[in-house]
This record gives C-alpha cells, sequence and structure tokens, in this order.
C-alpha cells in the first residue's frame, strides 16, 4: 500500500468518524411512496425528524423511524461517553434506491393476464454531527492542554517583568516628588 492510499484511508477514516448510518434493504413498499416520507425528514435534525415520523399517519413512516432509531444507536456506538444533544445529529444524506420486483400475473377478463409488479425498495440513512468539536473529545482535550501549557509558560516569563515595572514606577514617582 503507496502513501498517497494510506493518506487517503486515514482521510476517510476521519470524515466517517463523526457520520454513522443504517441501511434497510427489499422494503415491500413501493420506492416513491418512501421518498415521499424520506422527503419529510431529508436534512432535519433528528429529535425533529423522530418526532416527524412518529406521527406520520403513512405506512412507510414507521420503518423509517426504526431505521433512523437504529442508525442514532449506530452513532452511540462508534462516540461512545457523547450526548446527542451536544453533537447535533442530522440527517446528513437519506436515500431511496428500487429494490427487486416481483412479478404477478392477475387474470383478466375474455382469458388475457395482466402482470402485477410489487416494487421493494432499499433505504440509506446517514446521519452528522454539526458540532465538529464534541464529536472529538480526545483532540479537544489535547488542544485544551497544550494551550493551558502555553498560557501557564507565557505567565510565567511575564511574571518577574511585571513585578519589576511597578516597583519602578514607584522610584520615579518618589524622585519626582523630592525634586
Amino acid at each position: 500500500m503507496g502513501v498517497k492510499s494510506r493518506t487517503r484511508a486515514e482521510n476517510r477514516k476521519e470524515t466517517r468518524k463523526n457520520t454513522a448510518f443504517a441501511k434497510l434493504n427489499n422494503v415491500p413498499t413501493s420506492p416513491r411512496k418512501m421518498r415521499l416520507v424520506a422527503d419529510l425528514v431529508r436534512g432535519k435534525r433528528v429529535e425533529l425528524a423522530l418526532h416527524i415520523l412518529k406521527h406520520n399517519s403513512k405506512q412507510p413512516a414507521e420503518r423509517l423511524h426504526k431505521l433512523l432509531l437504529s442508525a442514532i444507536s449506530n452513532w452511540q456506538g462508534k462516540n461512545e461517553g457523547m450526548r446527542i444533544e451536544e453533537a447535533d445529529l442530522f440527517i446528513k444524506e437519506i436515500k431511496v434506491d428500487g429494490g427487486r420486483m416481483l412479478k404477478r400475473v392477475l387474470t383478466a377478463p375474455q382469458g388475457r393476464a395482466h402482470r402485477i409488479r410489487k416494487r421493494s425498495n432499499h433505504v440509506t440513512i446517514i446521519l452528522d454531527s454539526r458540532n465538529k468539536a464534541v464529536a472529538e473529545p480526545d483532540e479537544v482535550k489535547e488542544e485544551v492542554k497544550e494551550t493551558v501549557k502555553v498560557a501557564k509558560a507565557a505567565k510565567a516569563k511575564k511574571a518577574p517583568a511585571a513585578k519589576k515595572a511597578p516597583a519602578a514606577k514607584k522610584e520615579t514617582k518618589v524622585k519626582s516628588k523630592k525634586s
């Protein structure tokens, strides 16, 4: 494996760190019906999307609700010890693709037959975090520690100079009073 491919793989891992996905295959609903419900929650915050799906009367909403809960669970498994509220999760992408089609025959008048196509679909939900700093706690902690060290070092260097400056001012004041 070359150096470029390693860095690309590392970059992909970093971008996927904040994202989580869930996939549902062969849902026995037509893709068009599922897309109507998916369009309601695309780009929304997770809490709002759950509320919309829970109170929607369409049949695909129940399946999307369960799928969204699964995606949230996957995100929690990836980011242990983090709160969903602080991460500000939202639905980054939701795709509804056509699945397999079952072809059946229905009898028609005068000895004919009509073909029935029973459609299915595949749904993929990808969640992302808007608050990147919360999604990467180890890096943030390290950055905070480094800034604290730098600040302490700067204070230590400035502290002796700060003590000398007021003493010098007092001496000049005293001299000005004498003259």
